[in-house]
């Protein structure tokens, strides 16, 4: 627990990379520390920390998303991703360096890490975030375009700068804020897919500090003999350009057969809503909204979908929303870009068919 709040600075951003390769969310949450940097004074700092085993060449993507310094913790012990590892080394970072912020993604690894560095630190996290604030006047702001909170005891000069970390609660029900105002550094995870990038700033650069970390194989409870990477179909959400999700409308489960089937003819992949989730239609991966995937496609299909607050909550940020339903008055159609009123039975079969008739004459034309 931090005594004296003035020694904790800067915006850390913890940027996840695999094989190599930064994950989005770490660009995203870069972006989103941008604009809090900002929000909080002309002196704070966007920081990248980039942990790992020969990486130092992803220092120059952290600073064309936002970064101004990148400390990259290096050993090769660090090269695969260990909770004992990565735990030590990164404590031992914040203990001697002191970020006042400190944002993970919300991924499996930042699942797993951030709550044990977090206690590591007898600090607080708030988890699954999907909202962040410093200004009172820019959380005043979302509040009341966004929740029912009374915002009346709210002073939009006020100066506080503490970190506001809004997430669902009570099933995507409810949305919590939460602060952390006794301890630093104030730590959240944040969903992939919530957060905007910055537009990429070609050939931007930074400072690099480089940490030497204290660190030996005796410290580690769990050695990783081998990396077998699963061979089942992983469902990518969060990266695809076309979802089509399925929904209570759909009647049973095997309504998703000809969601896939039109998926896969458009080159997206499937969604679903909570609802057909919880029917046991569909496993949760394919879960879109407040409790399962935020997703910003560039088309998004809703088929048989009604539009419940928390599903629009995970998808009203794509770049095109086509609408299926047979209710007219479904709340989806207020969001939709494109409404087709009709039994989806009917209508998708004829999309297919369209889309193949399309194909043929495109296929004609270039022969």
């Amino acid at each position: 627990m931090a005594n004296n709040f003035d020694d904790y600075r800067n915006i850390w951003v913890f940027v996840e990379q695999r094989d190599g390769k930064l994950m989005n969310v770490a660009l995203e949450l870069l972006g989103e520390a941008t604009k809090l940097a900002k929000d909080i004074d002309d002196t704070t700092k966007v920081c990248a920390l980039l942990v790992g085993d020969k990486v130092d060449s992803l220092a120059k993507e952290c600073f064309e998303y936002g970064a101004d310094t990148v400390y990259y913790i290096e050993d090769a012990l660090l090269k695969n991703y260990t909770t004992d590892a990565y735990t030590k080394v990164i404590v031992d970072a914040v203990n001697e360096i002191k970020p006042s912020i400190f944002m993970y993604g919300a991924t499996h690894i930042g699942r797993d890490l951030a709550p044990r560095v977090a206690a590591r630190l007898n600090t607080g996290l708030t988890a699954d975030c999907t909202h962040l604030d410093v200004s009172v006047a820019e959380y005043i702001k979302f509040a009341e375009e966004n929740t029912t909170l009374n915002t009346a005891t709210l002073k939009a000069d006020d100066p506080d700068k503490g970190l506001k970390m809004t997430r669902p609660a009570f099933g995507g029900n409810l949305m919590a804020t939460i602060i952390c105002p006794n301890s630093r550094p104030q730590m959240a995870t944040v969903r992939p897919g919530v957060m905007q990038k910055i537009e990429k700033r070609e050939g931007a650069t930074g400072e690099i500090i480089r940490i030497t970390p204290s660190i030996s194989e005796s410290d580690l409870n769990v050695k990783i003999v081998d990396i077998v990477k699963s061979a089942k179909e992983l469902v990518s959400l969060t990266d695809a350009d076309i979802i089509c999700s399925g929904g209570r409308g759909l009647g049973d489960e095997t309504g998703f057969e000809l969601i896939k089937k039109f998926a896969d003819k458009v080159g997206g992949v499937v969604g679903a809503s909570r609802a057909a989730v919880d029917s046991g239609w569909i496993d949760h991966s394919h879960q879109v909204g407040q409790t399962g995937t935020t997703v910003k496609p560039k088309i998004y299909f809703a088929c048989g979908i009604s539009g419940a607050i928390q599903h629009l909550a995970g998808m009203q940020n794509s770049d095109i929303i086509v609408a299926i339903n047979k209710d007219a008055d479904a709340p989806i159609f207020e969001v939709a870009d494109y409404g087709i009123v009709g039994d989806l039975y009917k209508v998708i079969p004829e999309l297919i068919e369209e889309w193949d008739n399309a194909e043929a004459l495109f296929d004609a034309s270039v022969k």
